[in-house]
């Protein structure tokens, strides 16, 4: 059968996977809430969720950096990566192993593609179609609930010496709309390093400090707080607004409590 990943790129397989390696934390996560952790061998160090996994299944590596031979060692049918989580170069290494699906995700439309995807390539299309038939009342819902109030801009770290936001062009923006928010560095590209005097803050309503990849704690708030007393200055929830897959049902549920 041949199928194609969110690249375009084609893959052929004589059989559905029985054996997959997961390079991606919200894809290992997808698979599990599709019915598939006894068919998962591989995963990363990153794959936190769920927890028992870690115990369970081969760690492989991480997202960037991976142990090679373990990989071939479990004979894996196909390998499951991300454009923006795994590099160009760990692509390239991997593709004598194993058939690779790359995801590629910047929209919650996207993520309903990929979560198809899986559905057919694991036979699995009744709990794919049921996960995102979740997700779009979650969605629905919230949408409903905000419909009519305004748009707070925020600005949206990532990380810390130096300071980075997310901007366009990244999934973590959609979220940032899909949450009933204005990002406030819209005008620029993925991650930019920013300045602290950027004139674009005094147009910030509120400032979000990602909890993941950058561990921001409290400190960092009272930080920011010296900088910009007149915004509203929190750690979030980063895997509720980075996380693809299955976790959007949750995303929604959290955006609400943020909103308010």
């Amino acid at each position: 059968m041949t199928y194609k990943d969110q690249l375009n790129r084609k893959l052929q397989l004589n059989k559905t996977p029985k054996r997959i390696v997961s390079l991606v934390p919200s894809q290992t996560e997808l698979l599990y809430d599709l019915g598939l952790e006894d068919v998962i061998v591989g995963i990363t160090k990153f794959c936190v969720h769920p927890k028992h996994l870690k115990k369970t299944k081969t760690i492989v590596g991480g997202t960037k950096q991976i142990k090679f031979q373990k990989i071939k060692n479990l004979q894996p049918d196909i390998i499951l990566c991300n454009k923006e989580e795994n590099t160009k170069e760990l692509i390239e290494i991997l593709q004598p192993i194993a058939p690779i699906h790359i995801s590629d995700i910047y929209t919650v439309e996207d993520c309903y593609k990929l979560i198809r995807m899986y559905g057919e390539l694991f036979e699995v299309e009744s709990e794919a179609s049921s996960i995102i038939l979740k997700i779009k009342q979650e969605r629905k819902q919230f949408i409903n609930k905000i419909k009519g109030f305004a748009k707070p801009v925020v600005a949206y770290f990532i990380w810390k010496n130096p300071w980075m936001v997310a901007a366009s062009n990244t999934f973590i923006n959609s979220m940032i709309t899909e949450a009933g928010f204005t990002n406030g560095f819209k005008s620029d590209r993925r991650y930019p390093e920013v300045e602290l005097n950027d004139p674009r803050f005094k147009e910030i309503d509120r400032i979000f400090l990602s909890s993941e990849p950058f561990p921001f704690k409290t400190e960092s708030i009272e930080e920011l707080k010296l900088k910009f007393p007149k915004s509203s200055i929190e750690i979030v929830d980063g895997e509720l607004f980075s996380w693809y897959g299955s976790r959007l049902i949750e995303s929604y549920r959290y955006f609400e409590k943020l909103y308010q």
